[in-house]
This record gives C-alpha cells, structure tokens and sequence, in this order.
C-alpha cells in the first residue's frame, strides 16, 4: 500500500492496484472483479483496458521491463570492457528501483509465471543480461563471478527483507558487492 502511483492515468492505476492485490493474496486467488472493487470502478471500465488478469500483467512486464529491454540494447552496442559491465550493473540497479514491485510478483508467484507466457520474456531478458556481463573465454570460476554478480542485484529484495536498515543503504551495499564480484572476475588470473 506504500507504493506510489506512477502516473495518473486508469492503465496504470489498474497495473498498480492489481500488483498489489496480487501481491497481497496471490495472482490465483485475485479476480477482476476485486480489482475493480478497489478502484471504485465498474467491472466494464475495467474491461475496456483489460479483458483478463494475464493482459494486465503482461502489460506491466512490457512497461516496467522497458528499462531493462533499453539497458540490453545499450549494452549490446558496447565494449565488453569491466567498465561496460559494471557501468550495466548500476544501470541494472536503478532499472530495478522501476522494476521492483515487478521482481517481487515474479518471486512470489513462480508457479504462475511457469504458467503465463510472460515467464519466457523474463527468462529470455535475464539470458541476455547474462551473456553481457559473461565473457565465454575466461576461466568458469570468473564466468561464474559475472553471472553472480548480475544475480546478487536480486538479494536486495529477497534475502535482505530479513537485515535491518534502511532500503537506500541496502541497494548501495549490494550495488558494491555486485561491483567487486565484477571487478574479481576481470582480475588477472589467480587461478592455474
């Protein structure tokens, strides 16, 4: 309930409301006709933007995952240099601040994503990322460095729920040790 509309417009309230019924008592178990009740809107009005509950997440995947579809395309135009990956990282973090009340929904109802075609989109961005923080060439310790330090960027919203302190403090701090992991796999080889 925390969470701020992003514009005023009745697409997007509907995305946010239903985020958050979703959220609150699971993706199966929210109707339409409950999220129109919360948006003091008619189950037509409702109708009119979105005929079922999987339009209205596929939807905030096309939205929300804008950010990410962008990022991907920048960084395919670049240098695989440590800098362009680290330079991803923290692009991959702020798109995730857009992206959140999203990641959260994945988490929460992996059963359903299997389910929706839009877990194929997910699936196929978080390949893409992958293959640009990757270099096929180096050691598997180092390639595996890179792919974790892509994946860590998602403790902020899992694994940190539990550690106290403040949200900002927590993405920084993941946000640093994603850029180390980086910064380690581009290391001159330690490793015989």
């Amino acid at each position: 309930m925390g969470s701020t509309p992003r514009r005023g417009d009745t697409r997007q309230r509907i995305q946010d409301v239903a985020l958050e019924l979703f959220a609150e008592h699971g993706y199966e178990k929210t109707s339409l006709r409950e999220i129109a009740e919360q948006l003091e809107v008619t189950k037509a009005a409702l109708y009119y933007h979105f005929k079922t509950k999987e339009d209205i997440v596929h939807s905030l995947f096309q939205d929300l995952g804008r950010p990410m579809d962008e990022l991907i395309a920048w960084g395919e135009q670049q240098p695989r240099t440590l800098e362009t990956k680290q330079e991803l990282l923290r692009r991959y973090s702020a798109a995730m601040d857009i992206g959140e009340p999203l990641m959260r929904f994945v988490q929460e109802n992996q059963a359903t994503m299997r389910d929706l075609s839009i877990g194929q989109i997910f699936k196929s961005r978080m390949l893409a990322m992958s293959a640009l923080v990757r270099d096929p060439e180096a050691p598997l310790v180092d390639q595996v460095r890179s792919v974790t330090a892509l994946f860590s960027m998602h403790a902020r919203m899992f694994a940190l729920q539990t550690v106290e302190g403040d949200p900002a403090d927590k993405r920084k701090a993941v946000l640093e040790v994603a850029l180390d992991l980086m910064k380690q796999a581009h290391a001159p080889s330690t490793h015989g």
